[in-house]
């Protein structure tokens, strides 16, 4: 296989305007989707070594399975990570200890974090079409752009092609297909569907890379302007793959929540930096299997303030560095069964 970052890179322009309201397009850069579809044909055409099958569906669209029907994989993962985030992160994998074991742990690291991880990468488009259910993120979710995070930003993709990941227990079927596409704006033979489940190595892969994710958007949600965040790096541990989705969905939420280190560049200082940490409520310390049983899995019961990395450093351009918060490595060895 030859490499997987930097081919969408030729795509950016510079922006003009200052994103404050002086009248100038915020944001000039070739549309997300058609940056994403670059990488989705490299899965394509690699879907032997990546342990991907493809699945042409009625009406020509195509189901990509990263890790429902297979076990999906390492590379797998990684190439799913630069897919959502439309080839606008670096992203790789290297080993360090945690509690003293090995285990792999995934970089990411964008210029364009407000495009690369929250128009495009979040985890926000909930997908329920007759029995199917899944939790969509890439960047079909620009093309409709009905989320919050589109407003703030004033940005809106067009472009007549959808890619669009969606982790679930089952292969989307053509109605899914037929669902994202009227929602897209898109013809249905345009739409590209990646697959994989949580308890899956896909699955695994895909939780620790949303480290960087969480961070921006949790700054966003403080009231943070995302266009203001200059840059991000992060890394966290990926979780071992269980048996059961709940499990890994919880094994996720530990690896950034206690073991995601993120750093950031803002363009300005912000009164609210130190709540991007996850060190909100009592439930803070227990392994996260532990706190969704206790609201029986409804995550609106719980802080939003949770949700975010461990440790976080903020360096504010000709301002200040902060240095917040710790990882818990005795949490994630109790979390991944470490012996």
């Amino acid at each position: 296989m030859g490499p997987t970052t930097g081919a969408t890179r030729s795509h950016l322009a510079p922006t003009t305007g200052n994103g404050k309201g002086d009248g100038g397009p915020r944001w000039r850069m070739e549309s997300l989707n058609r940056m994403a579809i670059e990488l989705v044909d490299e899965a394509i055409d690699f879907a032997d070594e990546l342990t991907v099958d493809v699945h042409p569906l009625e009406g020509d669209a195509a189901a990509l399975d990263f890790g429902v029907a297979v076990p999906g994989g390492l590379e797998a993962g990684l190439l799913l990570v630069e897919i959502t985030t439309a080839g606008l992160a670096t992203v790789s994998a290297r080993v360090e200890d945690v509690a003293g074991v090995p285990l792999t742990h995934v970089d990411l690291a964008t210029d364009h974090p407000a495009l690369s991880l929250l128009c495009a990468g979040k985890a926000g488009w909930e997908l329920a079409v007759e029995d199917f259910q899944g939790l969509g993120s890439g960047p079909a979710r620009a093309l409709v752009a009905e989320e919050d995070v589109f407003g703030r930003l004033g940005y809106r993709d067009d472009f007549d092609m959808a890619v669009l990941a969606v982790e679930t227990d089952a292969l989307p079927g053509e109605n899914v297909a037929a669902t994202v596409a009227e929602r897209a704006g898109v013809p249905e033979s345009a739409v590209f569907i990646a697959a994989y489940r949580s308890a899956s190595l896909t699955g695994s892969v895909m939780g620790a890379a949303r480290a960087a994710e969480l961070a921006t958007f949790r700054l966003s949600e403080l009231g943070y302007d995302p266009a203001e965040v200059r840059s991000v790096s992060a890394r966290a541990p990926v979780p071992p793959v269980p048996l059961e989705e709940e499990t890994a969905m919880a094994r996720a939420t530990d690896a950034v929540a206690y073991g995601g280190a993120v750093h950031l560049t803002l363009e300005e200082d912000f009164d609210r930096i130190d709540e991007i940490v996850s060190t909100a409520g009592d439930e803070y310390g227990e392994p996260f299997v532990d706190v969704f049983e206790s609201v029986d899995w409804d995550y609106a019961e719980l802080p939003v303030d949770l949700f975010g990395p461990a440790q976080v450093t903020v360096d504010v351009i000709a301002g200040d560095t902060y240095v917040l918060g710790e990882t818990h490595e005795d949490v994630l060895a109790e979390s991944f069964g470490l012996h």
